[in-house]
């Protein structure tokens, strides 16, 4: 692995686990590689060890959908686990309701998972990186 990797991954992935568990929704998933907006979405899942084991609440890789999680008492999440739910389902697909505003998603998150937020999105919006990280 080249420097560049070492760095991208540094600066992308919070941890070696988080890269493992990435890859395998990406692989779960059948995600195709230009897919920035599910990507986003993943690693906010996989960077988060409470979303990850509820990821099936989460989104479904058999319809490639993302659940109505919120409304369902079937799973409980935290505060914070929304407001990064929240976050990955409007990098996603645009989603929003009435708690999509940068100050109720990010206002509640520790620093693990602000920079998970911020990871995300500059994820999102960089469309050469994805390529990278999957090698």
């Amino acid at each position: 692995m080249n420097m560049g990797r070492i760095k991208a991954m540094e600066q992308y992935f919070i941890s070696s686990k988080h890269k493992e568990r990435f890859i395998n929704m990406v692989i779960w998933d059948k995600m195709s590689r230009s897919d920035m907006e599910r990507a986003s979405l993943f690693y906010i899942i996989s960077g988060n060890e409470d979303l990850y084991n509820k990821r099936r609440y989460i989104y479904d890789c058999s319809t490639h959908c993302i659940h109505s999680c919120f409304e369902k008492a079937v799973v409980d999440f935290s505060s914070s686990m929304r407001s990064l739910i929240r976050l990955g389902f409007n990098l996603y697909n645009g989603w929003s309701d009435e708690y999509t505003t940068p100050i109720s998603l990010l206002g509640s998150l520790d620093n693990h998972n602000l920079k998970l937020a911020g990871n995300a999105i500059m994820m999102r919006f960089n469309n050469g990186i994805l390529e990278e990280l999957l090698e």
